[in-house]
């Protein structure tokens, strides 16, 4: 198991290496050209500066017993297709039952905007979005543990 991470504009990097580093799971942070990482612990993977061009990255590295953290409804989309795990940087754990209605959402977004309309930007982030995704991220990483015999 890893943590793939779409890091240009994540917001729990800290978080996600925090737990990652008390659990010895190796993390993989993407970003594009036009940033830089560096956090002591993560694997940072560059790719070349470009519309989706870290995404498609994450899709091709990711692998089944991974968690993919991304606020991007496509890229959750494609990593549910491979079997892996998806959740967001407030702790919405993705899945076949949500992702089509949270595309269909993004779809009717991009339609008003196009049109000339107006959307609701994302609302300040709080310390208890941190909690939420540290939980959800627990739950996940404790469902992608192997069992212990007799339990």
């Amino acid at each position: 198991m890893r943590i793939l991470v779409d890091a240009d504009a994540c917001p729990v990097k800290g978080i996600i290496v925090g737990m990652a580093r008390r659990a010895l799971i190796p993390v993989l942070m993407f970003i594009d050209t036009s940033h830089e990482l560096c956090d002591g612990y993560s694997e940072v993977i560059t790719v070349s500066k470009g519309a989706d061009s870290v995404d498609y990255a994450i899709a091709n590295a990711a692998s089944k017993e991974d968690i993919v953290v991304t606020q991007d409804y496509g890229l959750a989309a494609m990593i549910l297709a491979k079997g892996a795990r998806a959740v967001n940087q407030n702790g919405l754990v993705y899945t076949d039952e949500n992702i089509d209605g949270l595309l269909a959402d993004r779809y009717v977004g991009q339609k008003v905007r196009r049109s000339g309309g107006r959307t609701k930007g994302p609302r300040p982030r709080t310390s208890c979005d941190d909690e939420k995704f540290a939980g959800a991220l627990a739950a996940l990483l404790d469902a992608g543990r192997p069992q212990e015999a007799g339990q």
